[in-house]
């Protein structure tokens, strides 16, 4: 890493950024700007990590052996398409987190995971601010919306918000966003007024998003029937939109 940058994303999966961000993160990189990436749930899963809903996620991805190692490998790739600098925290993805007390699973399902974060992990919230405290400094720090409502991305927002408050902006949370009305709703509940920021993308800035995206071959099957339907998504989420945009609060 290095000793400063011009922005940080703090993404709470291996394709969050990629997905949200990849558009204006190209733009900065071609403009010489340091971006930094920072994957909050990258670590690998404890030691007989199993249950059928990694089982099941395993088969969707087509990676059955060593996962996470292999999804680490695409984020980099995507970073190199980018551009950008990437950091791997070792805190495992939800569905790989279990009860310290029970040993079993706390997320076991979809409606996990989009719901609320489990009791037993109230106090991963402060870890995570403490690990974001050592970050290098940054002209700008970009949090997840929360858009889609999903558990890692609900702990990335709140431990950010513990470390930098109403310094932070906010990217919508893709696709999730692409739902009609999500951000609007997820808006009209905050506390203050918010704006938005719409950064135009050029068709080299969507390009190279949709090739980043594409790096993460594993999660095609989750959002896309191909890369086809994922251009066509993405390029059309993307006009609609003006670009890609960031929210600030008032």
């Amino acid at each position: 890493m290095k000793n400063d940058y011009d922005f940080i994303y703090l993404s709470p999966h291996l394709d969050d950024a990629a997905l949200s961000c990849g558009g204006q993160i190209a733009k900065q990189t071609a403009a010489a700007k340091s971006v930094l990436i920072v994957t909050i749930t990258a670590g690998d899963p404890p030691s007989g990590a199993e249950s059928h809903y990694i089982a099941e996620l395993h088969s969707r991805w087509e990676l059955e052996q060593d996962a996470v190692a292999a999804r680490r490998a695409e984020d980099i790739a995507a970073c190199q398409i980018l551009g950008a600098d990437w950091l791997h925290w070792e805190v495992p993805d939800c569905i790989y987190r279990f009860h310290p007390a029970t040993g079993q699973p706390l997320y076991q399902s979809d409606p996990d995971i989009f719901g609320d974060v489990h009791a037993a992990e109230a106090g991963l919230v402060q870890k995570l601010a403490e690990k974001m405290r050592h970050l290098p400094p940054a002209q700008q720090i970009f949090a997840p919306l929360t858009i889609g409502h999903h558990v890692d991305h609900l702990l990335t927002r709140a431990a950010a918000e513990a470390v930098w408050g109403k310094q932070l902006a906010y990217y919508e949370d893709y696709p999730y966003a692409q739902k009609v009305g999500a951000v609007e709703a997820l808006i009209s509940q905050e506390a203050s007024g918010w704006f938005a920021e719409v950064i135009a993308l050029s068709e080299l800035d969507l390009r190279q998003k949709i090739n980043a995206i594409a790096a993460f071959k594993s999660q095609l099957s989750t959002f896309w029937k191909g890369r086809e339907e994922l251009e066509r998504q993405v390029t059309g989420f993307a006009q609609q939109s003006g670009g890609e945009k960031v929210w600030r609060p008032r």
